[in-house]
């Protein structure tokens, strides 16, 4: 059982501020750099970046068993998958913070404004915080994606169904009273807030978070195959087709070069100044707990593990063919951005590599 989630609080709370420790020197610069490439030998794909930046100093490296391609591995952009659901957290906590949301409307209410809300209604909190009751994708699916699981089977599945679909649900539980992880949630919220705010998803994200935070190599959709890194299947050789997100925009769409990804962490290492201060603080600030003990720790939009330091923030996502993970550490100044170009399979290295760099093990 969660306790109700309590969205958007104030500031970070003190034990979360970025100290100002010592810069790292050269014995530790050679050594980050050869964590790096063993963690990049180690994901065992055809294009792996992991990017890191301590206090601000960004160190990256790039390879893979594909020969290099015609634009460096770093400048590539790459389908970050479910990690887009932190774009999506910071994106309805600056419109909360600026007034135009609260956080506490009915979805169904944003979406048919005809609609009663009743007693218990789904809320853009619910949403974002999967506490909404929803499943993790909509019952009826997989029939309409099986004809193209293995190239893009999101793509089948547009708006106007998901949103539809989701108006005759019916929650097995509460809203607010279990976690449960749900793509087709964060989906819903994407919808709901273009609907009540009268503006596109790709539009609001353009002018609440990337615009603002300089992000000017993200995008929602390949553009430029020179540019946009190619997916494989699990056996790393077989190409897949760009990722097509269909209904399911705010939950997996983004994708986004190493440099854009490294800036947006540290924006929320360092914000002061950002014009997404209030914001990036806020969804550094526990929202909920779950599991045995209350032992797992969820922001709006980050998962928060312990470290002997202090927290640590992170989110992975993946698509039919690439990987990526976020992560940064306040104690350390630290922030991480991991991609490859292969499909999640069993005991993949990719995930456990950087989730083990981020927290030093």
């Amino acid at each position: 059982m969660t306790s109700r989630p309590t969205p958007w609080p104030g500031d970070a709370a003190a034990d979360d501020v970025t100290p100002k420790s010592a810069l790292p020197g050269p014995a530790d610069e050679a050594a980050l750099r050869g964590r790096l490439a063993d963690a990049v030998d180690a994901a065992d794909a055809p294009d792996v970046v992991f990017a890191v930046s301590r206090h601000g100093l960004r160190t990256l490296h790039s390879g893979g068993t594909a020969p290099p391609p015609a634009v460096p591995r770093e400048d590539l952009r790459y389908e970050i998958g479910s990690a887009s659901k932190t774009l999506a957290g910071l994106l309805l906590t600056r419109l909360i913070r600026r007034g135009v949301l609260t956080g506490g409307e009915p979805a169904a209410a944003c979406l048919d404004p005809a609609r009663p809300a009743g007693p218990h209604p789904v809320t853009l909190a619910h949403l974002i915080t999967h506490t909404s009751g929803l499943p993790a994708l909509p019952a009826d699916f997989a029939p309409r994606a099986l004809p193209a699981w293995r190239t893009n089977p999101y793509a089948r599945y547009p708006a106007e169904r998901l949103t539809a679909t989701f108006l005759r649900h019916r929650p097995r539980h509460r809203p607010g009273t279990r976690w449960h992880y749900s793509n087709y949630g964060v989906s819903v919220l994407g919808h709901a807030v273009a609907a009540a705010t009268g503006t596109a998803w790709e539009d609001l994200l353009t002018g609440h978070v990337l615009r603002p935070l300089g992000l000017s190599g993200t995008a929602l959709r390949a553009e430029d195959e020179k540019t946009d890194a190619i997916g494989h299947r699990k056996d790393g050789r077989t190409p897949v087709p760009a990722f097509d997100a269909g209904g399911f925009q705010a939950a997996g769409a983004v994708r986004s070069t190493p440099h854009d990804l490294l800036a947006f962490l540290e924006a929320h290492l360092d914000p002061a100044g950002s014009p997404a201060a209030g914001a990036l603080r806020a969804v550094r600030v526990p929202v909920l707990r779950r599991g045995l003990g209350h032992r797992h720790v969820h922001t709006v939009t980050w998962f928060r593990h312990p470290t002997d330091g202090g927290p640590m923030y992170f989110h992975s996502g993946a698509t039919l063919g690439q990987q990526a993970f976020l992560g940064f550490r306040p104690d350390t100044g630290t922030a991480l951005a991991a991609v490859c170009t292969r499909r999640f399979r069993a005991h993949d290295p990719f995930m456990a590599a950087a989730y083990a760099f981020l927290a030093g093990e």
